[in-house]
């Protein structure tokens, strides 16, 4: 369900720690054997053409993000983090069976790490417990809204 407006770059092992090194990185994070990042120019130019950038990333990648944007005003700004999750983890582990895609010692680790990561929700902007794709959608959407009108994001009115 990826869109256009998405980048990707495949780079060789060399040239994405060269990347690393220089900082170029929003996040980044090696999974599987597989490498992959935010490039910080990416989302900063998407920012500054007046575009949403909305980021799917886990705990430790919102952390580091958070961290980055501590250390850059315009991140700063345009920060907003919000946390998704199942209600329950019954309910994660129903949708994690019903999918048919993992063994059941994937599932019960996928289990484990989400019980983790749960505990986190306290360090985001809000919590948005998933319903369905499409509430889900539309309660992202209502954030989203929302926080372009605050203050500090709007111009004021013309009189």
């Amino acid at each position: 369900g990826e869109t256009d407006s998405v980048d990707y770059y495949f780079l060789d092992a060399t040239s994405f720690l060269k990347r690393v090194q220089a900082g170029n990185f929003l996040e980044h994070a090696t999974v599987y054997g597989h490498s992959y990042g935010i490039l910080k120019s990416e989302v900063l130019g998407k920012l500054r053409a007046g575009r949403d950038v909305l980021l799917n990333v886990d705990v430790q990648g919102a952390a580091t993000i958070r961290e980055r944007a501590g250390e850059d005003p315009e991140l700063k700004r345009a920060l907003v983090s919000v946390f998704l999750t199942p209600p329950s983890a019954n309910i994660l582990e129903k949708r994690l069976r019903r999918r048919g895609t993992d063994a059941a010692a994937a599932i019960q680790k996928r289990l484990s790490v989400a019980r983790q990561e749960v505990a986190q929700w306290k360090n985001f902007d809000y919590l948005l417990i998933s319903t369905s794709i499409g509430e889900d959608l539309r309660r992202m959407m209502a954030i989203v809204d929302a926080e372009k009108m605050r203050p500090a994001r709007m111009q004021p009115p013309e009189f």
